[in-house]
């Protein structure tokens, strides 16, 4: 058997339905199957842990977070955008484990600082552009910080391969992360807490 980039492995029950209501939303942003994959497979290293994804969308990545949580984890997932929610409400809203709140990413960041967790997916602007000392701090030593899209993508603005790069190399010259870049997929970052 070769090594190829396709995901072979079952994808998560609700994905395929999560993935039809989005396109009708029109929802562009959602994170590729090759970080998603990813994410279960980082998360099931995660036992009994605490889980926190900045960015729900519509609950794409979160349905495969939650595939690799096994049954004493919790997710917390956040995202200011309610038609998003809602999908992620219908089709994961069942899952005990799952807590999806609807409310701006920094304002609930702010709010909730004193907040530990084991595993952080900052998919959206706070945690990632913004609040980005914020958030490590909420990050339990060992803990994972992982984000996407931190290669070229063609529906970047003007302007945010700049912001990009400079956050690429303030995650470099952290002290308290430890940081593989990825260039795979589009482009992951995975930190761990020192």
């Amino acid at each position: 058997m070769t090594m190829t980039q396709d995901i072979n492995k079952s994808i998560p029950e609700a994905y395929e339905r999560i993935d039809e209501a989005t396109k009708v939303l029109g929802f562009t942003m959602a994170s590729d199957s090759q970080t998603c994959s990813l994410l279960k497979t980082l998360a099931a290293s995660k036992p009994a842990s605490r889980f926190l994804e900045l960015g729900t969308g519509t609950g794409l990545s979160t349905a495969w977070i939650l595939a690799g949580m096994d049954a004493y984890s919790s997710l917390i997932s956040v995202d200011n955008e309610a038609d998003f929610l809602e999908v992620a409400e219908r089709f994961l809203g069942q899952d005990d484990r799952l807590s999806l709140i609807h409310s701006d990413g920094g304002e609930w960041v702010e709010n909730n600082k004193s907040q530990k967790f084991d595993y952080i997916f900052a998919d959206t602007w706070p945690g990632k552009y913004l609040l980005l000392d914020e958030v490590l701090t909420m990050l339990n030593p060992g803990g994972f910080y992982i984000i996407d899209d931190m290669m070229p993508q063609p529906n970047w603005p003007a302007g945010h391969e700049d912001k990009a790069l400079n956050l690429l190399k303030d995650l470099e010259n952290r002290t308290d992360l430890i940081i593989t870049r990825q260039v795979w997929a589009t482009g992951i970052v995975i930190g761990v807490k020192s």
